[in-house]
């Protein structure tokens, strides 16, 4: 195999979403996305203190709303099919139309803050507010679907009909007029916390990512991931976990990473022997995976950090733990399914040396290390990205390989307009939410209301945010889940005395889940249809192998040890517990036993000492004291009795099998 062929480039054809634009659109496109850039790079670099003039806060994040929210109208077209003609002019119309009445709030950026024009506009401001909350919500559906608009709609009209709602929903109804001037003029709604995440942090992260992929760090990744371990047992599995993990984080979506990373590894999977749901699954739980899992993590773990006034490395670092464990688990339980089924990996001479991979692509570990230590080591998290970015696409011009001729760099600049578009209609539109709920002052009442309908109980709230989370990212993006919830149920968590930073991890891991869990398990759908395997057969095979997930979030927001909150000795301790727990967790799930082998061996107790290892796995992962009024010894005692059972009657009945 050669390296030009080992790993196939990831198809990203989105054809059948995003318009073909001719020339002249597209040209357009990249130049409101380039001027977005460049405001961007003008605040975060601080070039204002060089020329003599700095932005308003606002009048920045309404510059950026100017140059990105027509692109919507650009990418997306009004209905699937509808190119041409009048559609043609509707989209032209709405593009200029969220162009110039963006430019106008960023004229009017000074005399809105000083005069407090989000509480008494001018009749010119209202109907500019007006015609811009209904281009906003069109913006919405189009970069985020027909569910996400009807949420973000009905939520945004909330104070129209707030004095007739029943119960803790009561509020005061205001007007039309008022309440569109609230959401574009105040700070608290549309360039409310999800925009300002965005334009402040996000932008860079995300062309970091799209300017990896364009330089073939994707796949350098891959290549890297197969030549390491494609030729151990279960090789293309493994692959998979690592790669999907390496590139679902810089992309930030689940779908996205299952099509690019999923047409390589599965049918490399298949290839070795593993059945197709059960390739399906291993790519949807790795790529699931992969948006939790630093340093980028997507757009959400960003609005963490805003939302909490915390830097973006705090959160970096609180999710280290939990999604190496996550991933830990899947490793080893491909590991273990690949030893029961004897399974073996791709054959040497189909696989690339790992040093010729090393030689060819050794920039992008140096990039990516780069990006790191700025993130961590020098505090610039906001210049970080853009940093790297240069420093990759120097290299890249340098080094003949992967260089950019005329026309892959304008395909980079598209795709980088393609993202913001989508990103700017969608935060855009969830900054609706978070307006609706602040203009009626009803986050600290929900809060409230929840606790006393929890009387106390903590373990009772937790119980109640998994399932409303989980409820709220089924069918709508984890931003939009994460942000009802950070406003309505986070405050509540956090009364209750837990670790602030976990709750909203916690959250953030809970809306996700629904990507793997069926009866929706997007993620499991989208890799089935590429294993050729069921869909609900696929997802429910993916909740076996991430079953730890469904725990992780409960392990660390009530031991902050576990998200590096806490004492060296104590986050040692209790991340060697989960380990051993998850391994012991794992085998369980399995049905492997290290040392000796297929528990099936226990003939009808097979599976009763299966179920014996969960328990045992979860008792010595699960944190002392909190819930069950155990000690961490006492919960590590019962997870060795446990074991030692399960193994003793291994190692019995296998003797037993070979005297007969």
């Amino acid at each position: 195999m050669t390296s030009n062929d080992a790993v196939p480039e990831p198809s990203t054809d989105d054809s059948g979403r995003y318009r073909t634009l001719p020339s002249s659109v597209k040209g357009a496109l990249i130049a409101i996305t380039a001027l977005a850039i460049a405001m961007a790079i003008y605040r975060v670099f601080n070039l204002g203190a060089l020329t003599g003039y700095i932005f308003l806060d606002s009048q920045y994040y309404y510059i950026i709303l100017t140059f990105l929210l027509p692109g919507a109208f650009i990418v997306f077209p009004l209905a699937p099919g509808a190119a041409g003609g009048w559609a043609t002019w509707i989209d032209g119309a709405l593009a200029i139309a969220a162009f110039g009445l963006s430019a106008v709030l960023v004229w009017y950026a000074d005399p809105i803050l000083n005069y407090g024009w989000e509480f008494v506009a001018p009749p010119m401001m209202q109907y500019i507010s007006i015609a811009l909350w209904l281009i906003v919500l069109e913006a919405t559906r189009r970069a985020s679907g027909l569910v996400v608009l009807c949420i973000v709609g009905v939520i945004s009209a909330y104070p129209l009909f707030a004095g007739f709602m029943p119960g803790i929903l009561e509020g005061t109804t205001e007007s039309i007029p008022d309440t569109a001037a609230f959401h574009l003029l105040s700070t608290e709604s549309v360039i409310g916390i999800p925009f300002r995440a965005f334009a402040d942090l996000v932008l860079g992260y995300m062309i970091f990512g799209v300017a990896l992929q364009h330089t073939g760090g994707g796949q350098f990744f891959i290549r890297l991931a197969f030549a390491l371990l494609g030729g151990v047992r279960g090789g293309p599995a493994k692959v998979s976990v690592i790669s999907s993990g390496l590139l679902g984080s810089m992309s930030g979506s689940v779908i996205t990473n299952v099509l690019t990373t999923g047409a390589m590894t599965i049918p490399a999977m298949k290839r070795t022997g593993i059945r197709p749901h059960t390739a399906g699954a291993i790519e949807a739980c790795a790529s699931t995976g992969g948006v939790l899992m630093p340093p980028v993590m997507g757009a959400t773990a960003f609005i963490i950090a805003i939302n909490l006034g915390i830097p973006y490395r705090d959160v970096l670092i609180a999710a280290i733990i939990p999604s190496l464990l996550y991933f830990f688990s899947i490793f080893i339980q491909v590991d273990m399914y690949a030893a029961r089924t004897n399974l073996k990996g791709m054959a040497r001479g189909d696989l690339e040396p790992v040093t010729r991979v090393l030689k060819e692509g050794w920039y992008f570990l140096v990039v990516f290390g780069i990006l790191i230590w700025l993130l961590v080591g020098a505090n610039r998290e906001t210049q970080a990205p853009y940093i790297a970015t240069l420093l990759l696409l120097f290299i890249n011009q340098v080094i003949p390989r992967h260089r950019m001729t005329r026309q892959s760099f304008v395909d980079f600049w598209e795709a980088i307009g393609r993202l913001f578009a989508e990103l700017a209609g969608l935060l855009a539109g969830v900054g609706l939410i978070v307006g609706a709920l602040a203009y009626q002052s009803k986050i600290s009442t929900f809060a409230f209301d929840l606790l006393s309908l929890a009387d106390g109980q903590v373990f009772l709230l937790l119980i109640l945010g998994a399932v409303v989370s989980f409820i709220m990212g089924i069918g709508v993006t984890v931003t939009v889940a994460y942000l009802v919830l950070a406003l309505t149920l986070a405050p509540a968590l956090a009364d209750s005395g837990l670790n602030v930073l976990g709750v909203h991890l916690f959250m953030l891991y809970w809306g996700m889940l629904s990507y793997i869990t069926p009866p929706v398990a997007l993620g499991a759908f989208a890799a089935a249809s590429l294993a050729g395997s069921t869909p609900m057969r696929t997802g429910f095979e993916a909740m076996k192998f991430a079953t730890i997930i469904y725990f992780i979030p409960f392990f660390f927001v009530l031991e902050p040890t576990l998200i590096m909150q806490g004492e060296p000795l104590d986050i040692l301790v209790h991340v060697f517990n989960a380990v051993i727990g998850v391994a012991i967790l794992s085998m369980g799930l399995q049905g492997y036993l290290y040392g000796l082998g297929s528990t099936a061996r226990l003939g009808v107790l097979g599976y009763p000492a299966r179920a014996l290892l969960v328990v045992g796995g979860l008792a010595m992962a699960v944190p002392g004291d909190m819930v069950l009024g155990l000690s961490n010894v006492e919960l590590a005692t019962i997870c060795a009795i446990c074991t030692l059972v399960v193994y003793l009657g291994a190692w019995v009945m296998g003797r037993t099998a070979q005297e007969a």
